[in-house]
């Protein structure tokens, strides 16, 4: 449990499949709140930092969108899931550890059933911090502009397709158009953050 002058006033969980710009929204917002207000949370990324020292590959490559990190994802995928296996927690713990100054999380990654979990288990009842869940969604002809294809063993593995259905999304913001478009989408989303602040 943390104390509560250091909890986060919102967290955001974003969620969606490869290439429906996740981690686009998630700056969008960054930029929106501010650097020092709003903190962008990868849960990958102590996972690839992880995954890099164990099979000594360069962990900044793992964390772009490469076609470097491309190549070990399906290994890193299996290896992940062992990790969260053994503590669901694991990653959740390592990627917050140095979070708790900011009112606003962006979680930009969320992919299981165990890491929305995760996210309840540590704030969503103690009645100081409020969690919002948000789909990020894109056509296939959009993520295909933007360098999709599907890879068996990565997308129709738990990782990318876990959450696509049974969840109740408090907001699900579609990234098929224009930056305008995209704004105005999340524009109900935003005002309800500024709201809490």
């Amino acid at each position: 449990f943390v104390p509560s002058r250091t909890m986060p006033k919102v967290i955001l969980v974003l969620s969606g499949k490869r290439k429906s710009g996740k981690d686009y929204v998630a700056e969008v917002l960054q930029r929106i709140f501010g650097m020092e207000v709003c903190v962008l949370i990868k849960l990958s990324a102590p996972l690839k930092k992880e995954y890099a020292n164990k099979h000594d590959l360069d962990h900044q490559k793992l964390l772009s969108s490469s076609s470097y990190k491309e190549k070990y994802r399906k290994d890193m995928i299996v290896w992940g899931e062992l990790k969260r296996n053994e503590d669901p927690s694991y990653f959740w713990k390592a990627a917050t550890r140095a979070c708790h100054k900011f009112p606003v999380w962006v979680i930009t990654d969320a992919r299981r059933p165990s890491d929305l979990k995760v996210v309840h288990d540590s704030y969503g009842e103690n009645g100081l911090t409020v969690t919002k869940l948000v789909r990020i969604e894109a056509t296939e002809h959009t993520r295909s502009t933007r360098g999709w294809k599907f890879v068996c063993g990565v997308d129709d593995a738990q990782s990318e397709c876990a959450l696509d259905s049974g969840f109740h999304w408090d907001f699900i913001i579609h990234n098929n158009g224009s930056k305008e478009n995209l704004l105005e989408n999340m524009q109900p989303l935003i005002t309800q953050v500024s709201n809490l602040l």
